[in-house]
């Protein structure tokens, strides 16, 4: 790092400082409707537990929340974005367009994405990504070929799943589920089912038939769900043959209005997902401006009290609400105290 760039942030830092403490004096924390949970639970132990102001924490999914991380540094923009995915190269560009420059990314721990429907509907007690693959992509593998997607119950699939109609409330895709679900279900049951390898026979490059296969259906049997869980919840209420996509920790804690499907055989739990052994989960994040710290109170501390053991640990209240602790925890506290930022600086 060069002086005159030492010197720049130093300026920028300073101006930032001259500004911030009468403009606000709250932590600021958008993103992941997932993450939230968390973040909010942390949030009001902080506020209970330190001579800071309670941090205010909002959900709108974890791309607008690094958007709106990524459009600058100043009072007016939000300190930490919740993510429950990785920061993209695209989005760290894009900071970096608007003078952010210095991330730190902070693991929190672990989730899984479920498929759960109404608790008094059909009993979908058990998917395999081609299952999922078969009900919501648009083309689909019949007697060797890939055709227009012909399905309309589970059972014309699979006489093991109800003969009920297909519908499935998925995260839309601004939602960081919504990649995990496109990852670790859709394409895996692309290729499981033998639709990639034909997309590839049939003309398409790997990288089309990549995309291809991350596709789902447009007659209204797949719906994006732009809000929470809890909107994906209603609908589940409003339709009792329907599935939906949830994070863990949110239908643990609804086992009353839902129950859950196993996937590959694996039902999701915090155990199976800390052995590694469900096959859909996921590490949740939240990424800190580093400009911030020292001009937002309690920015730093915040961050250093979400993963501490006693938070964010295996015996924390977090862990009790459904997240699975991060084996590398100690080594995250480390990087938080250090403020060590992405890329190796500090």
């Amino acid at each position: 790092m060069s002086f005159v760039k030492l010197t720049t942030s130093a300026l920028a830092l300073a101006a930032l400082s001259a500004t911030t403490a009468a403009a606000r004096d709250q932590v600021q924390v958008a993103g992941s409707s997932t993450v939230l949970p968390y973040a909010s639970i942390v949030a009001e132990a902080f506020g209970e537990n330190f001579d800071f102001p309670t941090p205010v924490v909002e959900s709108g999914g974890s791309s607008a929340g690094l958007k709106r991380f990524c459009q600058g540094v100043g009072t007016e923009h939000t300190d930490i974005a919740n993510a429950s995915r990785a920061i993209r190269e695209k989005e760290i560009k894009a900071c970096a367009e608007n003078g952010v420059t210095d991330i730190i990314e902070v693991r929190i721990g672990y989730d899984g994405i479920v498929f759960a429907s109404q608790f008094d509907g059909p009993a979908y007690t058990a998917f395999s990504q081609s299952d999922i693959f078969n009900a919501l992509a648009p083309k689909v593998m019949v007697d060797g070929a890939l055709v227009d997607n012909p399905y309309t119950k589970w059972s014309d699939f699979n006489s093991d799943l109800p003969d009920a109609e297909i519908l499935a409330f998925i995260p839309g895709t601004k939602h960081g589920t919504r990649e995990v679900f496109e990852e670790k279900v859709i394409a895996a049951g692309c290729e499981a089912t033998g639709a990639m390898e034909a997309m590839i026979a049939g003309g398409m490059s790997e990288d089309d038939a990549e995309d291809a296969c991350l596709e789902v259906r447009t007659d209204g049997r797949s719906v994006d769900i732009d809000g929470d869980y809890t909107e994906t919840l209603a609908s589940i209420d409003a339709n009792s043959n329907a599935i939906g996509v949830f994070g863990l920790a949110f239908y643990e804690n609804n086992t009353d209005k839902l129950k859950v499907a196993t996937m590959a055989g694996v039902e999701p739990t915090t155990e199976t997902i800390a052995a590694g052994e469900y096959p859909v989960s996921r590490p949740l994040y939240f990424y800190i401006k580093k400009a911030h710290i020292g001009v937002i109170p309690g920015l730093k501390e915040f961050a250093e009290f979400f993963v501490a053991d006693d938070i964010a640990g295996p015996d924390g209240p977090l862990a009790e609400y459904g997240l699975v602790s991060d084996p590398e925890l100690a080594a995250t506290q480390e990087a938080v105290f250090d403020e060590a930022v992405m890329g190796g600086g500090s």
